[in-house]
């Protein structure tokens, strides 16, 4: 066997066993992500099922992992029992204001404090972020006393404030983004005799769109699950459908109906959801390339 065979033969083991290797790694990663994912959709598998049970399975103990039965008509009478689709009709009107306008608020910021040069932008952006650590319970109070001398409360123009004040989170998003763009785009739109404004409007911002779509579907998410600020603003007619499903379905002694509220929750959820999926591309890209810089 000549010395040629032999090296080749030794090739072809050592890509033999790397291939092996990889295969191993790829399956004990693959198995990982399995788990994550299957220990992220067990909470809403459980809220499913728990919405196919009798109250009396839902209170029996030891608990019961699968109804004897499935109550589908738990899903219509949760729709049924209240103004599900008034509900909804309120809280999509509340959060497509919230997270338009507090997207391109945040947006606009954010070009600000990439782009542009001021005394004191460091500071500042520092303790904008460092808003952040604030929680939303302490300036819940100092919020409705500013809403309700302002004749607010009751009213959809507290998100329409919130929106125009942008949101220190997405702020960062789009300040890393509009850093990382090259120095060149800048130089040649004011040769052009472009104003900053013009330029945020048609150079930067559409360039944007990746940041724009994951800071949308973070935006409408937040609002759409809110429930404490609706709560405390909102009358019962113009309130949210987090609200309604917490507190709409009661029995006439004032108890709640917990496979209602199990069934109307998957329903709740159903259109954050459908948002991820149709963005989900826009949503991984904004967030990657945020962190380039």
């Amino acid at each position: 066997m000549t010395a040629t065979s032999l090296s080749s033969q030794s090739s072809a083991s050592s890509a033999s066993s790397a291939r092996v290797k990889v295969r191993g790694s790829r399956l004990v990663l693959y198995t990982f992500l399995v788990a994550i994912t299957g220990l992220f959709l067990g909470p809403f598998g459980w809220l499913v099922v728990s919405g196919l049970k009798t109250q009396a399975e839902l209170a029996s103990s030891p608990v019961r992992w699968l109804p004897e039965a499935f109550q589908w008509h738990n899903f219509t009478d949760a729709f049924h029992q209240i103004d599900f689709l008034g509900y909804t009709r309120n809280s999509l009107v509340i959060a497509l204001i919230y997270a338009t306008l507090v997207t391109l608020s945040s947006a606009w910021v954010g070009f600000g404090f990439a782009r542009l040069t001021a005394p004191g932008k460091k500071t500042l952006f520092g303790i904008l972020i460092g808003s952040m650590m604030l929680p939303q319970i302490i300036t819940l109070l100092p919020t409705y006393l500013i809403f309700a001398k302002l004749g607010m409360v009751d009213t959809y123009w507290p998100w329409v404030l919130w929106g125009l004040s942008a949101a220190p989170y997405l702020v960062f998003l789009f300040r890393q983004f509009f850093a990382g763009l090259p120095r060149e785009l800048e130089e040649a739109a004011i040769v052009d005799g472009c104003g900053f404004s013009r330029m945020f409007w048609q150079i930067f911002l559409p360039q944007s769109w990746p940041v724009l779509s994951a800071s949308f579907v973070i935006a409408f998410t937040w609002t759409w699950g809110d429930y404490i600020a609706p709560q405390l603003l909102l009358s019962s007619d113009r309130s949210t459908l987090a609200v309604a499903i917490m507190t709409a379905y009661n029995t006439p002694a004032g108890q709640p109906v917990p496979e209602l509220q199990a069934a109307a929750s998957v329903m709740y959820v159903v259109p954050i959801l459908l948002i991820f999926l149709v963005a989900q591309r826009g949503f991984v890209a904004g967030m990657s390339t945020s962190g380039l810089k």
